[in-house]
């Protein structure tokens, strides 16, 4: 569909078809990506929930650490949600030994601090940049954020002072999973970077 965003679903493990049937019916059009010459041809990209160790461990021979590390750096917009807010952080305060992220968001992350699959919770949060009404919120064995630097902004915290949600310039990255609950704003302050960045790069 011609004038609609490309955006990618790293589609190595997790909820990869929630992500891409939320973006598509925000008008996108969606490539799965799983090589760096899929990666190469989408204008932003989403990193879903899953497990973060072996995505960690499949992005490796599939040949997509390193492409992923420099299209971060280059200005790719980004959203991870859950694992993906993990594949984000620039540090871990309990990655599995040899666990190694993407990185580009200035925080240290904590992975699974919400407990087993067992202990799964839906809330409504406030975020503030996203108005009213609250997110419906859906953490599934969810990171939180522990410290965030100074290149960070923090966008949702919990009412235990839990950050659940921060941003830095082209990136997003959530604790929880809007793309279960049917929130749709994250997706589209996301799809908004996506624009803005095909525009500076068109010009």
């Amino acid at each position: 569909m011609a004038g609609n965003p490309h955006v990618g679903v790293l589609a190595l493990q997790g909820d990869v078809r929630e992500h891409a049937a939320l973006l598509a019916s925000l008008g996108a059009e969606v490539t799965l990506v799983r090589r760096p010459e899929e990666l190469a041809r989408v204008d932003g990209l989403v990193i879903p929930g899953g497990e973060s160790s072996v995505i960690d461990k499949l992005a490796r021979p599939f040949g997509m650490q390193h492409p992923i590390r420099d299209a971060i750096s280059a200005g790719l917009p980004v959203l991870g949600t859950c694992a993906g807010l993990i594949m984000l952080a620039d540090r871990l305060a309990d990655g599995i030994e040899g666990q190694q992220t993407f990185g580009g968001l200035d925080v240290l992350v904590r992975r699974n601090a919400f407990g087993r699959q067992v202990d799964s919770f839906e809330g409504a949060i406030h975020v503030p940049a996203l108005g009213e009404p609250a997110v419906r919120a859906a953490f599934i064995r969810g990171p939180v954020v522990e410290d965030v630097g100074s290149d960070a902004v923090v966008l949702a915290v919990l009412d235990d002072g839990s950050i659940v949600a921060v941003e830095q310039g082209n990136l997003l990255g959530i604790s929880f999973h809007p793309e279960i609950s049917g929130e749709t704003r994250f997706h589209e302050r996301f799809l908004a970077r996506v624009a803005e960045w095909t525009a500076v790069r068109a010009a």
